[in-house]
């Protein structure tokens, strides 16, 4: 079976499980959809769970537009303010220091289209993670009966995928806050290190 998958800005656990078992494309050609994972993470603090969210050029055919082509708004300081946060929440992680100078450049450099900052992301992700890299499309696809659509399944608030096991592991915050669940694989990153693959 192909999963069929969206592009998604630092994705969460459960996306890096389909993406380890290597049968997988990631539609970069799919309508850009709002309020998703497309240009959000979530992240661990110790106030709790905080989504991150890259900002884009709103235009009023923007639910109609390929992810492709969707641009990156610099007009509001939302790299300094995600840096803060991912510092913040995971500067006294036990990998923060391992992998700091792989991240930090993201939110120094300005990217034109939201597409080539998430797939770098995703390439640094999966080099740290000794992945093999993913396929992307070369245009929309069209699911037929070999394939899973999982193009609308990573959305803020949906329930993980059944057929994924989330292992716990020890969060920063784990000492005040319960485990949290499918974050943003830097967590399990910055926790866990190099056996992080082991937990996905």
């Amino acid at each position: 079976m192909l999963y069929i998958l969206p592009l998604t800005y630092l994705g969460n656990t459960g996306y890096f499980t389909l993406l380890k078992q290597g049968n997988c494309i990631i539609d970069i050609y799919e309508n850009y959809v709002k309020q998703t994972y497309r240009n959000r993470c979530d992240i661990l603090t110790a106030a709790g769970k905080v989504s991150l969210t890259v900002n884009v050029v709103k235009s009023g055919s923007m639910m109609k537009r390929p992810m492709c082509d969707m641009r990156i708004d610099y007009s509001k300081r939302w790299q300094h303010q995600h840096w803060m946060s991912i510092l913040s929440a995971y500067k006294n992680s036990p990998y923060f220091d391992h992998y700091r100078d792989l991240f930090e450049p993201f939110y120094n450099k300005e990217f034109t289209f939201l597409a080539d900052f998430n797939i770098r992301l995703l390439e640094t992700v999966q080099t740290v993670l000794k992945m093999p890299p993913p396929a992307y499309s070369s245009s929309y696809v069209i699911p037929d009966s070999r394939m899973t659509d999982m193009r609308n399944g990573f959305n803020p608030g949906q329930i993980p995928l059944p057929q994924t096991a989330f292992h716990s592991y020890c969060q920063v915050f784990g000492d005040r806050l319960p485990f949290h669940p499918n974050l943003s694989i830097i967590d399990l990153l910055f926790c866990e290190g190099p056996n992080a693959i082991n937990l996905l």
